[in-house]
């Protein structure tokens, strides 16, 4: 191709969604290996201060475009997938954890097969908080990921790396995954879209059938809607033993970008759980939020279901910390040792050691409040096709406020309740969710609207979200990084 129109799609390249690139190169505008050399030269460039990535094998893309690219709709786009529970062959799953930074297995994970199907060039590993505990992505082993809107603030967690790289324009989209917000939060502190899927929507085996005992999904940080639609859809649907699926989607997602949405009822929910308290910045951010929604077209009106959240935090509590102390056994198991405390982070052995304390019980009773929840927003959403939160209750925190080396637990969870009170419900009751950037604070940081549907019905969050993206365009807010 003519150098001086392959020097301006390069230097271009942060204004395309995936789409958008995918699209360049079936005009063979630009090919492949230019495309990745454009990626190759930004993480060079922004990554020294992101700290967004892991690893970086820019060879196995190359050897993916030597044997030929899936022929998918992201086919030549550079794509990188978070350091935790998804598998590459050949390179590390480090977890974020000095303990498992020689784990390397032999296979590709099912959703990496369909991601390559899809066409993806899989370059890198992105930061994670050790075993995604934390949201903020700061660890012992890789340090702190800034967020590109303010250094010394969180990128969120525990998908940071991804919405970092996201957010910055290094990709236009990045794997993530999603066990009590851990899409939504980074997608909020960096002000890029995030889409939490149904349970059993994506599939995370074969390694490991679920994520936290079902609590966890994974999908992507993008800055289009119509690419996290399309992603879906390339990667939806059951594997080879799959212990159960999401309603299957009436028609492709891609479909419902663009689609009118009707006159959607939406609850207008603002008071936090469990005594948090909710900025006047991230107040205002929602009040306007459904102003906007309003001006479309939908009713909007204040109300929230009545549901124990007390109960419902020690029920995620016992099962994310039999899944942690499970996950660091098997792992202790395969090293032919026992686990010491100088391991693990101080929160995250305080994690290890409260899961080895749940009885099978109180496993058995945060498994049925998990079921209940679902049964009581099922009941909730007879009324509401969709639930509006601010996604967090402040704007991004400062790095080191959320640390897992932090020594005091109890200080540890209040502020992570103060921070993020209204994601967790549903990984709970496993609902697809989505946070969208539509504010920024009056300082410039990014404040995501989270808005969550009945359980199987992501359609209806892509039609608004695209109607909220033509309505309130967000792309063409970059950070000056």
């Amino acid at each position: 191709m003519n150098e001086s129109v392959q020097a301006g799609l390069t230097a271009e390249y942060g204004r395309y969604d995936g789409l958008g690139l995918a699209e360049l190169i079936a005009k063979k505008l630009i090919a492949p290996m230019e495309l990745l050399n454009a990626v190759r030269g930004r993480i060079e460039a922004l990554n020294p201060r992101l700290n967004a990535v892991t690893q970086l094998f820019f060879d196995k893309a190359e050897t993916q475009i030597d044997q030929g690219l899936g022929d998918g709709p992201f086919r030549g786009v550079p794509f990188a997938l978070k350091d935790l529970s998804q598998q590459l062959a050949g390179t590390p799953t480090t977890s974020g954890s000095r303990l498992f930074k020689d784990s390397v297995l032999d296979f590709d994970s099912t959703l990496v097969q369909r991601y390559k199907k899809a066409g993806l060039m899989i370059f890198a590993k992105t930061t994670t908080p050790e075993l995604g505990v934390s949201m903020s992505t700061e660890s012992a082993l890789y340090g702190q990921t800034h967020n590109p809107w303010r250094h010394e603030c969180t990128p969120g967690g525990s998908s940071g790396g991804a919405a970092a790289l996201v957010a910055s324009r290094i990709l236009p989209m990045a794997h993530g995954s999603d066990g009590g917000g851990s899409i939504r939060i980074p997608a909020s502190c960096c002000g890029v879209f995030g889409l939490k899927p149904t349970r059993g929507r994506v599939p995370l085996g074969p390694a490991q059938m679920e994520g936290w005992n079902g609590l966890s999904a994974h999908h992507a940080l993008t800055i289009s809607v119509r690419d996290s639609a399309s992603l879906l859809d390339a990667v939806a649907g059951p594997e080879t033993g799959s212990p159960y699926w999401a309603p299957p989607r009436r028609r492709s997602f891609i479909k419902e970008v663009g689609a009118k949405p009707g006159r959607l009822r939406i609850a207008l929910w603002l008071t936090p759980p469990l005594g948090a308290k909710l900025s006047s910045e991230c107040r205002e951010a929602a009040l306007a939020a459904a102003r906007l929604c309003e001006e479309l077209g939908h009713r909007v009106e204040e109300a929230q279901p009545a549901l124990d959240f007390h109960a419902l935090s020690e029920a995620f509590a016992a099962v994310r910390n039999v899944s942690i102390a499970r996950m660091l056994e098997d792992r202790a198991r395969s090293l032919g040792r026992l686990l010491t405390e100088e391991d693990l982070e101080p929160v995250t052995w305080d994690f290890y050691r409260a899961g080895l304390r749940v009885t099978s019980v109180d496993y058995s009773r945060g498994i049925a409040a998990c079921h209940q929840a679902g049964v009581a927003m099922a009941k909730f959403h007879q009324d509401y096709e969709l639930i509006l939160n601010p996604t967090l209750a402040k704007p991004p925190l400062p790095l080191g406020a959320l640390s897992l080396s932090r020594p005091n637990v109890d200080g540890f969870l209040a502020e992570v309740t103060a921070f993020s009170p209204y994601t967790r419900l549903f990984n709970m009751t496993g609902q697809p969710s989505m946070s969208v950037p539509l504010h920024w604070s009056s300082d410039g940081l990014p404040i995501g609207m989270m808005f969550s549907a009945r359980f199987g019905d992501e359609a209806t969050l892509f039609r608004l979200a695209a109607q909220l993206e033509e309505a309130r365009p967000w792309a063409n807010r970059v950070p000056a990084i």
